[in-house]
């Protein structure tokens, strides 16, 4: 037997507090990619009127669905949590905050609201309606005082006519653009916005409260192409249509119709200028209104002047491809 007895060294315990600062640590180093992208979509937000419009009209095109790059941070977030990246969690807050701070108007619940002199309804009515008897009575429904429509055939007008006789009085109809009401209509013209026919017409409608001038218009469609987004045509009524409004004389003005623009899209700004849109701090969403099965975009619109807006909302489907636009406004 030998007078050496081995010793056995007994093992270390597992460093479990250096693994655990190693995953923490790792939490860190995750992600990085996806914080890239949180950071580039906060940059999208936030600079996107420098987008040009030189190529494709790319920069109207961001404009319009502007609202839907704050889907970046939901899937943003998704990836994070899958990653266990605390580095992109943090990155994630900046577009968040940003969004917040563009759209938060939009979807918190507003306080204006109170009396109002006057509701108007704007529809773009579809003219390829399977049943424009339906769209009357479910626009009836919603009790406007002056009712303003667009994108009506000859052969459907008879029908609109015949639902709304009883209800409103006074007319005002010019090829495609038709205005309803049920206070005295003392004016009305068509307005030319550069088409062989008429797509917008003004009327003077004498309210309770005083005269107000009353514009219809329906402006050129655009479409997405391998083009671009193409709106040359569009901006063209834009600008025709702008001017006549920016030199009306009447204090009280609202403008109603389906522009085929949202009211961030910045070629709209030779329309929008000086007007006020009665649904954009509404607090009752974004009030996307096409197409009426799955809205993406809101480019039917009420937009004020020399009135005050104390409630807005988006009706519900009428049969249309668009959604009916509804304000109550004080005079």
């Amino acid at each position: 037997m030998s007078s050496h007895t081995a010793v056995r060294t007994p093992p270390r315990p597992p460093q479990r507090s250096g693994a655990r600062r190693a995953r923490s640590g790792g939490m860190w180093r995750r992600g990085r990619f996806i914080a890239v992208l949180a950071i580039l979509a906060a940059c999208v937000l936030v600079f996107h009127r420098w987008v040009p419009n030189e190529f494709g009209n790319m920069g109207s095109l961001l404009d319009t669905f502007l609202p839907w790059v704050g889907l970046a941070v939901p899937v943003l977030g998704l990836f994070a949590l899958v990653r266990r990246s605390a580095v992109a969690g943090v990155a994630l807050l900046v577009p968040a905050l940003v969004w917040g701070y563009m759209f938060a108007d939009q979807i918190i619940p507003s306080r204006s609201g109170g009396a109002h002199d006057l509701r108007v309804v704007s529809q773009n009515v579809n003219a390829g309606n399977a049943d424009p008897a339906h769209t009357a009575q479910r626009l009836l429904a919603l009790k406007a005082d002056v009712l303003a429509l667009e994108e009506i055939t000859a052969a459907d007008m008879k029908i609109y006519k015949a639902a709304f006789a009883d209800e409103y009085p006074y007319l005002v109809a010019r090829d495609t653009v038709a205005l309803w009401s049920k206070y005295p209509v003392e004016e009305s013209k068509s307005i030319d916005v550069g088409f062989a026919w008429t797509r917008a017409l003004r009327a003077e409608v004498d309210t309770p409260e005083g005269k107000v001038a009353v514009y219809v218009a329906h402006l050129a469609s655009v479409r997405i192409d391998t083009t671009g987004f193409t709106s040359d045509q569009r901006n063209r009524t834009i600008k025709s249509l702008g001017r006549q409004i920016a030199d009306e004389k009447l204090l009280g003005v609202i403008v109603m119709g389906d522009f085929n623009g949202t009211a961030n899209d910045r070629s709209l700004a030779p329309l929008t200028a000086g007007l006020r849109s009665a649904q954009g701090a509404s607090g009752n969403g974004f009030g996307f209104t096409w197409p009426a099965t799955f809205p993406m975009a809101r480019i039917d619109h009420i937009l004020v002047r020399g009135v005050t807006p104390t409630k807005a909302w988006v009706g519900e489907s009428t049969g249309s491809d668009h959604l009916p636009v509804v304000a109550e406004l004080r005079i």
